[in-house]
């Protein structure tokens, strides 16, 4: 057998990110003793607190890692380390995974978390979970325990996903008997747990005084929701809250350029805006109508009228960040006259609904319009999200044309289930993901850049603009990330200075 996860020295990490740094890792600022708490500003409020049930990012941005560990996390590069298990071992075929679990860490119930609590996590998936992603975990066979402090999981057929779904929230360890209530009361391993959630306001998390890894710097965060990017400045502009997690105005950055009051952290995410096309109705069941909408789209001034210029063009389902990333913008230019001869002298009017953010409301405005040129009418319904959002569009497909910032990573795998909102279907898609993930690291990374020009070629959706890391926060804020790419905003590596 050979070992590849080993134990990161101190009993945790030492870098800290927004979106996979943390759990049990240096705090990087003020001491616990302090009781410094910090509020941070968000859109998009969860409709509850159960993402084994909810679809959308807003839960286990909230309570991934820092209520609920996995027994692995991404750190702040993309890389797979440790978290509730210290070291794991892969067998020669690539089936069998051995994890060594840490000692001495317990649920916030006061609960033992054990071997047992891994097979009963990773079996929940495929008997309780609702969620389309979950098929991501499929490929196991079982999962057994060998003692209270050895899991180990068998797989159908090797998969180079598999430790990946890992660290999101497929991975998340949940207590046997803290799972009767998810949507109001979660029971996690994490360095915080839940102090109080006033619905449509914020939620209030406290330091897990029980917790198995070194001490978060801060006794507490508030996460506070705001529906108007406005109003999320200027609590930030009147000490309201201490941090804008994502800037949703970023024209409005002028208002934060006193250094000696704020600083600005910008980097990339693996948040893919995709202007999502119903494939599954006309007009674009048509894959010459879905062509016409990709030249029709000047990308660059969309992204310089709606977002102020901040953001990665990229072309198709795949961020940077990923290895098998390719530049694919050039795929269909900006060119009007080509996608008229697409559409062959035709004319549509189609229902775009969008959910009430800023991004989507303000690049729906641009897109309605170039479209226009081409003889596509757009008409724009803004839905409330997530619930209106997720009902309608995500769950009913009653739309023609949506659009969503998909932020789970690694995610081109949703184009491949065509009862997906998308309505999707390419068996050859399907194929070469499937050979990605059973293959060697070299066919994945190849499988997957064929897999992605497929997907750009048949034009089953348009990718508007990779979402940038854009943070705000007071001075003396430490440890925000520059990059956020993982599912959770990881409060463990924050304090105040």
């Amino acid at each position: 057998m050979r070992r590849i996860g080993t134990l990161i020295a101190g009993g945790g990490l030492l870098l800290a990110t927004a979106c996979g740094g943390g759990g049990g890792g240096q705090s990087g600022g003020a001491s616990p003793s302090k009781q410094e708490t910090l509020s941070v500003g968000f859109v998009a409020e969860p409709a509850n607190l159960d993402f084994t049930s909810t679809e959308g990012a807003a839960i286990p941005q909230a309570l991934l890692v820092n209520v609920y560990e996995g027994l692995v996390k991404l750190d702040q590069d993309g890389k797979i380390v440790p978290l509730l298990a210290e070291k794991w071992e892969i067998s020669e075929d690539r089936k069998t995974y051995t994890f060594t679990l840490r000692k001495g860490v317990t649920f916030t119930g006061g609960a033992p978390f054990t071997a047992d609590d891994v097979a009963f996590s990773l079996n929940r998936v495929a008997s309780d979970w609702k969620l389309k992603i979950k098929t991501q975990l499929d490929v196991i066979d079982k999962v057994e325990k060998k003692d209270d402090t050895t899991a180990v999981v068998t797989l159908k057929r090797p998969s180079n996903g598999f430790l990946y779904a890992m660290a999101t929230r497929l991975g998340a360890m949940f207590s046997r008997t803290g799972v009767a209530d998810l949507a109001t009361k979660p029971v996690g391993t994490g360095p915080f747990q839940l102090g109080s959630w006033k619905r449509g306001d914020s939620i209030q998390l406290t330091a897990n005084p029980g917790y198995w890894g070194a001490k978060p710097a801060l006794s507490g965060v508030t996460l506070k929701y705001f529906k108007d990017a406005t109003a999320m400045n200027n609590a930030l502009l009147t000490g309201g809250i201490d941090v804008i997690s994502s800037v949703q105005a970023p024209e409005s950055l002028q208002q934060f350029a006193d250094p000696g009051r704020f600083q600005t952290v910008e980097g990339t995410t693996n948040g893919e805006v995709v202007l999502s096309l119903n494939n599954g109705r006309p007009p674009f069941d048509d894959k010459k109508a879905r062509q016409a909408v990709r030249h029709a789209i000047d990308h660059k001034a969309l992204l310089d009228t709606a977002w102020a210029g901040r953001g990665q063009l990229i072309g198709t389902m795949v961020p940077p960040t990923d290895p098998w990333y390719e530049d694919r913008t050039g795929d269909y230019p900006y060119d009007v006259a080509k996608a008229k001869e697409l559409l062959g002298g035709k004319t549509y009017t189609v229902k775009m609904r969008v959910p009430n953010l800023p991004y989507a409301v303000a690049a729906a405005q641009v897109v309605k319009s170039q479209l226009a040129q081409v003889g596509i009418t757009a008409d724009i319904e803004p839905l409330e999200f997530p619930a209106r959002w997720l009902d309608v569009v995500f769950k009913q497909g009653d739309y023609d044309i949506s659009m969503i910032n998909h932020v789970e990573p690694r995610d081109m795998g949703i184009f491949a289930d065509k009862s997906y909102y998308f309505h999707y279907d390419n068996p050859a898609f399907g194929k070469l993901l499937a050979e990605a993930d059973q293959g060697t690291e070299q066919d994945q990374a190849g499988k997957l850049k064929q897999a992605a020009k497929l997907l750009s070629d048949d034009a089953a959706a348009d990718w508007l603009f990779l979402f940038p890391n854009l943070i705000v926060a007071k001075k003396g804020v430490t440890g925000l990330p520059k990059n956020a790419i993982a599912e959770a905003f990881d409060f463990t590596g924050l304090a105040k200075q």
